[in-house]
């Protein structure tokens, strides 16, 4: 998986890549040289005594040398650019690939997962992408061009080499093939701890509300032990492969040692030979080394590598049409036709066979039970995620059929949980508008009922709002929201749930002047307070993802059992009259 991911990244890089490999090539072949020429000084010039071939061939290799450093240089150079390229463009596959994700697949990986897989997971297939650049290319051409200049400097000696680089090869081949599973497990468990941190930080409040401290800190400290266990498992064979390496490196060095003296004293070898020869031995060894360095990163790239190509290769259940449709006929008709939707292995539907009509000019409820399916279909519009079953039509066009400039143009959606970016309350409100001016952000957050508040906030349009708009109340939040999709000047609203955090004297008069503003519009409100709803023009009641009765206020409370329970669970008898 780690190669079908990076050679499909590094075509754009063939011309750099062949230039690296260039030269590493002749950085190595001037360190192989290097012995030899070390050798050669040792048996003509110091041993005979000839300062002349000594100062000759030493000028020889310091040229040598320089081309080694220089060559190494850029080749360096070279793989740094090109792993940080390729780790930069792997991080915009994956977040363009993100953003076109529907609901249903980042429920699926989950958030704390998809930031892991962008941040960490590309990291490490970057590092991998660096050593093999800097240590992959060298190490082979080393290790084999090191036993082919040993052979030239003694055959029979170069039998050591025989017994030295297999039991090498198969100790960091069973060493690495019990790291590669501890790798999956270290960033399922990192995943894991993100995930725990990401919800602490998140819901600070709710611990301290319920005094929950010491609860959290033991969920985090097993998950966080659980990640030391794997890491300190993985660092054990990390250890241990060194160790081994050297053990057997130094062990063929005393062998080469004691039977190159013998050869010597026989008059078969030269002292410079043997010199070199162990020079040899000791890049044969360092290139193993390499090797098994890169080869310990390997596991837990190829790792990564998967779960990266995991989200590369999902597609989204929202898909662009392929001829979209760029115009519509009429303003704000919205429908639903027999629309359904489920998750795939559910045991049963979100929703089922859910009519609805929704026109110009009126309000829209819909109000059910907890889990009834109320958001799920106000996110069928926008494309959050698509209806399984029926259809979803605005303006008569099905959503899946309309450009998706179109539709977000058409659409605007307060959610349930509104979210606001870092920035300014300005850049918050311009979300969807970025042209819109200054009078048409004040003349939103006023029908609000946010522009109290924010002419109090140092700066007003330019008061900071921190990441999520933590450093807002949630009633706040969710006016500033509402603002947003305002400036936006869509021509369906969809409120979920979007009153919840207000109180009442607020909610009735942000209802009111919403009600001027969004007077030629279309109008669909989600609610679990009564209130809010009960003066629409149409009440849809939803349970168990059915509809089970549709009306207004004074027609469901005589009609309809569901309606009446959530209506007296809220108001009195004669409230609700």
């Amino acid at each position: 998986m780690l190669i079908r991911l990076l050679s499909a990244r590094l075509r754009p890089y063939k011309q750099p890549v062949a230039l690296l490999v260039l030269l590493q090539l002749i950085q190595t072949c001037a360190t192989l040289y290097l012995p030899t020429l070390n050798a050669d000084i040792i048996d003509n010039g110091v041993v005979r005594g000839d300062t002349g071939y000594i100062l000759e061939y030493g000028g020889l290799m310091l040229a040598v040398s320089v081309v080694q450093v220089v060559c190494n240089i850029g080749a360096v150079y070279l793989g740094a650019r090109t792993a940080a390229a390729i780790g930069r463009d792997i991080r915009a596959g994956v977040f363009d690939r993100v953003q076109s994700f529907s609901a249903r697949e980042v429920g699926r990986f989950g958030a704390p997962s998809l930031i892991t897989r962008t941040t960490n997971d590309v990291l490490q297939v970057q590092m991998v992408t660096l050593m093999a650049f800097t240590l992959m290319v060298t190490a082979p051409i080393m290790c084999f061009g090191g036993i082919f200049m040993a052979l030239g400097q003694d055959v029979p000696l170069s039998g050591v080499l025989l017994g030295v680089v297999p039991v090498l090869g198969v100790t960091v081949g069973l060493i690495v093939r019990r790291m590669r599973p501890l790798f999956r497990s270290m960033q399922e468990r990192l995943d894991n701890v993100n995930r725990i941190l990401r919800e602490q930080i998140t819901g600070v409040r709710v611990i301290r509300a319920f005094v929950k401290d010491d609860y959290e800190r033991r969920r985090f400290h097993r998950a966080n032990t659980e990640l030391t266990d794997v890491q300190l498992r993985t660092g054990q064979l990390m250890a241990l492969m060194f160790p081994v390496v050297m053990t057997v490196v130094n062990l063929s060095s005393v062998v080469v040692v004691w039977a190159g003296a013998h050869r010597i004293d026989d008059g078969a070898m030269e002292i410079g030979s043997l010199t070199a020869f162990l020079a040899y031995l000791m890049q044969i060894v360092m290139s193993v080394m390499m090797a098994t360095f890169m080869f310990m990163m390997v596991p837990r790239a190829e790792v990564c590598a998967e779960r990266i190509q995991e989200v590369l290769e999902t597609s989204s259940s929202v898909v662009p049409p392929a001829s979209p449709v760029r115009r519509l006929r009429r303003h704000g008709h919205l429908e639903l036709r027999g629309a359904g939707f489920g998750y795939p292995g559910a045991e049963a539907p979100v929703l089922q066979g859910v009519d609805l009509v929704a026109r110009p000019g009126e309000t829209t409820a819909v109000i059910g039970s907890t889990g009834s399916g109320k958001s799920t279909l106000l996110g069928l519009v926008p494309r959050l995620f698509d209806a399984t079953e029926g259809q979803v039509l605005v303006d008569g066009e099905d959503v899946r059929t309309l450009a998706p400039e179109l539709l977000a143009s058409t659409v605007g959606l307060v959610p349930q949980r509104p979210y606001l970016f870092s920035g300014t309350v300005a850049s918050n409100l311009r979300y969807g508008r970025p042209d819109a001016t200054d009078e048409e952000l004040w003349e939103a957050l006023e029908v609000a009922q946010a522009k109290d508040f924010v002419e109090r906030m140092e700066g007003g349009l330019q008061a900071a709002i921190s990441q999520g708009g933590s450093n807002v109340s949630g009633g706040q939040r969710q006016r500033l929201a509402i603002a947003r999709v305002l400036v936006h000047r869509p021509e369906i609203y969809l409120f979920d749930d979007s009153f919840s955090a207000l109180d009442y004297a607020t909610d009735a008069a942000l209802r009111a002047a919403l009600a001027r503003r969004t007077a030629q519009s279309t109008v669909v409100i989600v609610a679990q307070r009564v209130a809010t709803i009960r003066d629409a023009d149409r009440i849809l009641v939803l349970d168990e993802g059915r509809v089970v009765g549709t009306g207004r206020h004074e027609e469901l409370m005589a009609s309809n059992e569901t309606y009446r329970e959530i209506v007296l669970s809220q108001l009195t008898e004669s409230e609700a009259a």
